[in-house]
């Protein structure tokens, strides 16, 4: 497969210029904001027209999210992402950014860590789109233009519905350019949009189906894209700090203690050999579940 580097689609999607949402400045309240947008949304599609708009705040708010989560990557009116924006930062606002400064690094709650990269490194539990962190990375799927199931609970839904529409746009011209899927184990990168960190690293995980043997192929795939992460974000000067998701443990079937083996091991021997490019480096997982698994491998 021919993947396209990072020069061939920086340009295209603006990648070097800082993206400023539009403030929240709404002079109404939250649900007459989201109702707008519903109005403008359903305008778009003739079919969609008289379909009926939910009540309450809760119902409207999940049907907007559904709309978006289901519609295809072509651009939006500037007034309805300049709403869209206020709604996202509010939201943002209202649950609180994590900064990466705030957060326990390895060497601190794990002295006897045996990873010599133990002083970048910090676990955190909790919503990666809240991270304040220079760049994150998302879990995505081959087609890299996000998950078009409406609710779905993957990482991949959750970034895009948090970030906006600009960001499907952006993974479609990149697809557009490569003309091809992304190969498992490779990487792009975008802005973050409405996101607290500037950019997302998008990398496509291996698949282990229910009731198959975890192989060697899956094993070095999972490896590679680490690998993949570390070196595109290392050639932009603004990131120090990177946010991993537990790629591929989630729809995507990859053992939670193997993944959790290999992602710190190969975290840990590419730093080895890039000293200076990172200041720290977050394994951040959402269950608890995931969350020992991790803290197992530290202190063992």
């Amino acid at each position: 497969m021919s993947q396209i580097s990072l020069k061939e689609y920086a340009a295209p999607v603006y990648l070097n210029n800082r993206y400023t949402p539009s403030l929240p400045f709404f002079l109404g309240s939250k649900e007459d904001l989201v109702s707008e947008l519903l109005e403008m949304l359903l305008k778009e599609r003739d079919q969609l027209r008289n379909s009926a708009i939910p009540q309450h705040y809760s119902g409207k708010r999940n049907l907007l999210k559904g709309l978006l989560t289901v519609r295809e990557p072509v651009p939006l009116d500037v007034d309805f992402l300049n709403k869209l924006d206020s709604l996202l930062q509010t939201e943002l606002f209202e649950k609180g950014v994590i900064e990466v400064e705030q957060l326990e690094s390895i060497i601190t709650s794990c002295p006897s860590s045996r990873f010599n990269q133990a002083d970048k490194f910090i676990l955190w539990q909790g919503d990666i789109t809240s991270l304040g962190a220079d760049a994150i990375v998302n879990a995505a799927n081959k087609y890299m233009l996000g998950c078009f199931q409406p609710y779905h609970a993957c990482i991949d839904n959750a970034i895009h519905s948090a970030a906006g529409p600009q960001l499907r746009e952006d993974c479609r011209m990149i697809m557009s350019i490569q003309e091809e899927p992304e190969a498992t184990g490779t990487a792009k990168i975008t802005r973050g949009y409405n996101l607290p960190a500037r950019f997302i690293l998008h990398t496509v995980g291996p698949v282990v189906s229910k009731g198959t043997k975890l192989t060697e192929q899956q094993r070095a795939e999972l490896a590679a894209c680490y690998r993949s992460c570390l070196e595109l974000a290392s050639e932009i000067n603004e990131i120090r700090t990177i946010a991993f998701c537990a790629i591929s443990t989630g729809v995507f079937g990859f053992p939670k203690h193997e993944a959790a083996k290999i992602t710190v091991q190969t975290v840990n021997e590419w730093l080895n050999t890039h000293a200076h490019h990172f200041d720290k480096i977050i394994f951040n997982v959402f269950s608890e579940e995931d969350y020992e698994e991790y803290r197992h491998i530290f202190h063992i």
